[in-house]
């Protein structure tokens, strides 16, 4: 959510960013968005008038008290009341106003960075680097799911009767390899100086509406009937959540946290829900990092954030790029969003597991998390990237490390966490 001091300042640059993202629709707003600022801030003036007229009128009443002058006093005080009606009145419109301006403002999205570059939609995202090398073998690389069979380590078919598509069990080795994973990734980011984190699986709406934008939850999140709460779709939201309405001392940052949850996705949109897959599903795990920082950190802490991505996932021996995201696809909270992609060998193609965001000052704003320095209190910057997110992460993983022979192998720094195996082998071998 944008300052409406910097709305009021610089509208041109707010309309162009609206362009740039391709939301013509939302031009409208800006100018209407000031008009009802303009209303609010004069009936703002007129109640400041209205309550230092009530003081100094009010101040005369013992006076007149005083004097017996009885008359004069009913007079004043027949004026203060006057005075009430019309400021509860304005404080009304005040409070209307105020309201009207805020959801404007919560749908006018976050100045971009100037780097970010143009384009309507993920198709015309920017490839910006690969690490590794992508290569297709000489023998087949079944679907994923027939992977995971092989080893009888899936069952789609009971999670249907129980919980219908888009839902799974794991199970034997596969399972294990799921949770070694996650416990790898735990590690991986408390050796670079993360604190870890177990966060509450659900939230208030106070939350909710401060971390992401109207679509995003309405795309995503599920509510709890009758109570105010939802399910997280990723520990972020209650992390940054943690830090609603605190302030913090500017020499205890960066705050740098990893966190671990189940995550629950409605998927409403285009992609949908796979029936015969676990590439998009109602529920996963994820090990996810949160940064919250000084504003001149945070483009620091990006470029670090996903580098930890990408340092993971070739400590794993898989490759991987990095995708910058265009303005059309740039979520309306994000200054600038990067996304990492594994390489899948069966479909010769990259496929997104890492998501890094720096959403520059706009949750800060939202949800009142700032910093206290020596010139006052200011907004903190908070950004947020994925570290693993099986079972999809488990697609990249067995793609890459499936044998010929249909086996799996285990690259050495996850051998601790599987108990030593250095491969799977198929329950027919």
């Amino acid at each position: 959510m944008l300052d409406i001091k910097f709305v009021r300042e610089n509208p041109e640059i707010v309309k162009e960013n609206i362009k740039k993202k391709f939301q013509d629709e939302k031009l409208a707003l800006v100018d209407k968005v000031l008009e009802m600022d303009v209303e609010f801030r004069a009936k703002k003036t007129r109640g400041d008038e209205l309550r230092g007229k009530r003081n100094a009128l009010s101040k005369t009443i013992g006076g007149h008290m005083a004097k017996k002058e009885f008359d004069e006093a009913e007079k004043v005080k027949s004026e203060v009341a006057h005075i009430n009606d019309e400021l509860e009145h304005l404080e009304e419109d005040e409070k209307v106003l105020e309201g009207k301006i805020r959801e404007i403002m919560l749908v006018i999205p976050q100045i971009m960075a100037d780097d970010v570059p143009i384009g309507k939609d993920d198709s015309e995202n920017v490839e910006l680097e690969r690490f590794g090398e992508p290569v297709v073998p000489d023998y087949e690389i079944p679907y994923h799911i027939d992977i995971m069979e092989s080893f009888d380590g899936i069952d789609l078919d009971s999670a249907r009767k129980t919980s219908g598509a888009g839902f799974y069990y794991l199970k034997g080795d596969i399972a294990r390899l799921h949770s070694a994973i996650l416990a790898y990734a735990r590690d991986f980011m408390i050796d670079r100086g993360f604190t870890y984190f177990i966060p509450p699986f659900m939230i208030r709406s106070e939350v909710v509406t401060g971390v992401m934008s109207f679509a995003e939850m309405e795309n995503m999140m599920y509510k709890i009937e009758g109570e105010d709460l939802y399910l997280i779709g990723t520990s972020e939201h209650s992390m940054i959540g943690r830090f609603i309405d605190t302030i913090t001392p500017e020499e205890d940052m960066p705050l740098t946290l990893t966190s671990y949850s189940p995550c629950f996705r409605k998927e409403v949109g285009a992609h949908g829900i796979e029936e015969r897959g676990v590439y998009r599903i109602h529920q996963f795990e994820k090990q996810e990092m949160v940064v919250i920082c000084k504003p001149e950190d945070s483009m620091m802490w990006y470029d670090r954030l996903w580098n930890n991505s990408v340092d993971l996932f070739r400590s794993l021996e898989i490759p991987v790029r990095t995708l910058e995201c265009c303005s059309g696809d740039l979520a309306d909270l994000k200054v600038k969003s990067l996304d990492v992609e594994a390489w899948s060998p069966r479909q010769q193609k990259y496929f997104e597991v890492c998501s890094c965001s720096n959403l520059g000052d706009a949750q800060a704003r939202r949800l009142g998390i700032r910093l206290r320095g020596e010139d006052g209190n200011y907004l903190a910057h908070t950004l947020n990237n994925t570290v693993v997110a099986p079972p999809r992460m488990l697609i990249a993983f067995l793609e890459n490390l499936l044998q010929e022979d249909g086996s799996v192998r285990i690259p050495e720094p996850l051998q601790p966490y599987m108990g030593g195996m250095k491969e799977l082998r198929r329950k027919d071998k």
